[in-house]
């Protein structure tokens, strides 16, 4: 079986280069992270992986890796989870992934759980399909693997996207900025793709001083608004990656003294319980929370059983209007 001098020797570093890339360390570039996962990858090597493996007592308890554990998306998303492993008799571990390294790498690396369920763009993708394994599946609810032990359950963010900027466009709006998450985050790419799809079908284009990032957070909305604004480049709508940005959106726009939606109208993603009680009501793409959360966890316990039946699950998505988009 490979060590961790073998992955050191072929990717030609020293072994605490190879140990801080494979907890995900910010500190290691880039080029080397690559060059160490290769090398892992050609060897096979697993950390604790075979000791792991044989373990027969099962730990009752079940991980889960958040972005962000702050944020109000993942109230109902938790719930969903907690329904499951509560019924089942299981402890959830809960834990943010900010900085993608420390904790949530090393209990996905060294299998602390009978499994996990991640949610959470900074974890590398190498390191989840590496450590996944028979007697520890893993759930993914942002992206999907080419892993024989990782699974997913995500929803259709395209779809969402598309209906989002259909309903913009079919109701006047031609000028649309997209306030953007994390560029490394799946779920951000398929909304954009999603929106620029709609755009692209009524002959519009999606510009690049109109593609904002934003990062997810309300602060990430209200900072790419006022920068728009100081440059006098306000477009007629926003179509928001996420509900918490829309509102960071509407707070500046609040600020600057531009009416939402009569001068301009904001559109965002999640429909996070606050999204109804905006003023004016946020329209938004629901996507089931509880339902994602209670699929993922409920798949995990049949994977601990040995059903590996159902590899993936896509959940829909609905547009809910409200008054924040109004009409042209």
């Amino acid at each position: 079986m490979a060590t961790i001098k073998d992955v050191a020797k072929l990717a030609g570093v020293s072994i605490s280069t190879v140990s801080l890339t494979l907890n995900q360390h910010p500190n290691v570039s880039p080029e080397t992270r690559k060059k160490v996962w290769k090398a892992a990858r050609e060897l096979q090597y697993q950390p604790n992986g075979i000791a792991k493996d044989l373990k027969s007592v099962r730990t009752k308890t079940v991980g889960l890796v958040l972005s962000d554990l702050s944020g109000p998306f993942y109230s109902e998303l938790i719930r969903g989870i907690q329904e499951v492993t509560t019924a089942n008799g299981y402890d959830l571990v809960a834990m943010s992934a900010i900085g993608g390294s420390g904790s949530p790498a090393r209990y996905i690396r060294e299998k602390r759980t009978d499994g996990m369920i991640i949610l959470a763009h900074d974890i590398d993708s190498h390191l989840i399909s590496q450590a996944g394994r028979e007697k520890f599946p893993i759930m993914v609810l942002d992206r999907k693997l080419e892993s024989d032990h990782v699974f997913s359950v995500t929803v259709d963010n395209r779809k969402g996207a598309y209906e989002a900027g259909e309903h913009l466009i079919r109701s006047g709006y031609r000028k649309i900025a997209y306030l953007a998450g994390p560029n490394d985050s799946t779920d951000n790419a398929e909304r954009f793709a999603g929106f620029k799809e709609a755009m692209e079908s009524h002959g519009l284009e999606v510009t690049p001083k109109w593609y904002i990032q934003g990062g997810f957070t309300k602060q990430g909305g209200y900072r790419a608004v006022k920068l728009l604004a100081a440059q006098h480049i306000l477009p007629e709508a926003f179509f928001a990656g996420n509900d918490e940005m829309a509102m960071g959106a509407m707070e500046a726009l609040t600020e600057l003294g531009i009416r939402v939606p009569a001068d301009v109208a904001v559109v965002g993603f999640d429909d996070i319980e606050l999204a109804a009680y905006m003023r004016p009501p946020l329209t938004t793409v629901r996507q089931p929370m509880f339902d994602m959360g209670y699929t993922a966890a409920t798949l995990l316990f049949r994977l601990l059983d040995g059903d590996r039946s159902v590899r993936s699950v896509v959940l829909d998505t609905e547009l809910i209007v409200r008054e924040s988009c109004g009409s042209k």
